[in-house]
């Protein structure tokens, strides 16, 4: 097989083949015949948590289509979604018939199914993250059987959030809302012992705060990204969120999260008011995102947790800074999903996109770990040094592993990562 790499392309998968079945029979059929097998999405991991040294499964050509149409079901207002679809084309698909998610990541660029497996998330204090939209997922188990679980079902706050180790999935069913529009102002000149003093306030100020820095100055903020829900037209410059009271100024022309880089990838910013999914991403579907060479972790604590961390990053700044491209703080809405990283509580985001020097990185992390609170739970899809201590982080994790002997007695979905994790 030639050389397979993810996004960043720090890592090489291992497999010894990609599969891309055409029906979910020969899906199946494969699940069965072999004896490993990982779904490979849109590559964003940066981790090995899709890798395998069996076989790859690429679901672009199941059911003929590339990945396949949605179905839309206006009366329910639930939207049926092929495994392998990206965000970027299910949200202009779901704008065109006046529906919308009620969040989104900062990257377009990501699989629907992926996200979901992985706890992906946008940012709010009132919104949850993205697995929190699924009303059912679909999936084929070890066994080669179809299973579908809806909310309600007695496994399913297992399944949404399963790492890819209960099966391939097919299809996700999601909430939708009628289309919205959203303004995105960007602020500079907030410090963070104004903000940590007035954190909830902050993050009051709009249905999505991102507040960015690079800790070359562990006492400033570099930017901070306010992103609130307009009525249709309705947003102007004279109802942009107000953030004066923090020392916040709007900035006087677009920005990058990224210092000094060219803003052209970035969505519109200004408190222009535009369609939900033009405005909810940080960063253009047409654009690659962010610097393109990076690496990502992340690392998401209870909301009552949040000012020890960020105090904690503070005191360590001089050591993050110089492998820092940047790092964002966000909040993210409690859920009931069981490997969700907001699950039972609250969550604030804690994200850093690195330089691409993975062995400086990975040596960095374990210091990182050390600082934050025993409750943090890092992105299952980005880098970290955290093994077995997970397991007491979730409260149902011996029941996700119950349901894991359930859908995949054979280990047919087991890798390393897995392993590494204690599941």
């Amino acid at each position: 097989m030639p050389t397979e790499r993810n996004w960043a392309g720090n890592l090489v998968y291992r497999a010894r083949e990609i599969a891309a079945p055409t029906s979910v029979d020969e899906l199946s059929a494969l699940i069965t015949r072999e004896r490993r097998v990982k779904v490979l999405g849109s590559r964003h991991s940066f981790n090995d948590i899709a890798d395998t040294d069996g076989v790859l499964i690429s679901l672009a050509a199941l059911a003929g289509g590339a990945p396949g149409e949605p179905e839309l079901d206006s009366d329910r207002g639930i939207v049926r979604v092929p495994g392998g679809m990206r965000y970027g084309e299910l949200a202009p698909w779901l704008h065109e018939r006046g529906r919308a998610l009620a969040n989104l990541a900062s990257l377009p660029h990501i699989s629907v199914a992926g996200a979901v497996a992985t706890g992906t998330h946008g940012s709010g204090e009132r919104i949850g993250s993205l697995a929190t939209q699924v009303v059912a997922v679909e999936l084929i188990t070890g066994a080669g059987e179809t299973l579908r679980l809806a909310r309600g079902d007695a496994d399913f706050d297992g399944a949404v959030v399963a790492l890819g180790a209960l099966g391939v999935v097919t299809a996700l069913e999601l909430e939708t809302e009628p289309a919205y529009d959203v303004a995105q102002t960007v602020f500079e000149g907030v410090r963070w012992d104004d903000a940590l003093a007035g954190f909830d306030a902050l993050q009051a100020a709009g249905d999505s705060v991102s507040l960015f820095t690079t800790w070359q100055d562990a006492n400033a903020i570099d930017q901070i990204w306010v992103k609130q829900r307009a009525g249709w037209g309705a947003a102007s410059r004279t109802d942009m969120p107000d953030l004066s009271p923090f020392g916040g100024r709007p900035a006087d022309g677009p920005r990058h999260p990224l210092p000094g880089i060219d803003p052209q990838p970035c969505t519109p910013q200004l408190g222009e008011p535009g369609p939900w999914f033009e405005r909810l991403p940080h960063f253009r579907l047409a654009f690659t995102p962010s610097a393109g060479e990076e690496l990502q972790s992340e690392y998401l604590v209870p909301r009552t947790d949040a000012v020890a961390a960020i105090t904690a990053l503070r005191a360590l700044a001089p050591r993050i800074a110089p492998l820092l491209q940047v790092c964002e703080v966000r909040t993210v809405a409690a859920d009931r999903l069981w490997l969700s990283m907001a699950s039972g509580t609250d969550a604030v985001a804690l994200h850093f996109t690195w330089r691409l020097d993975q062995r400086a990185v990975t040596a960095l992390l374990p210091e990182i770990e050390a600082v934050l609170p025993e409750t943090a739970r890092p992105h299952w899809s980005k880098l970290f040094a955290l093994g077995g201590e997970l397991r007491a982080r979730y409260p149902r994790w011996a029941d996700f592993g119950c349901l894991r002997e359930r859908c995949d007695p054979d280990g047919r979905f087991q890798n390393e990562f897995l392993e590494r994790v204690g599941i």
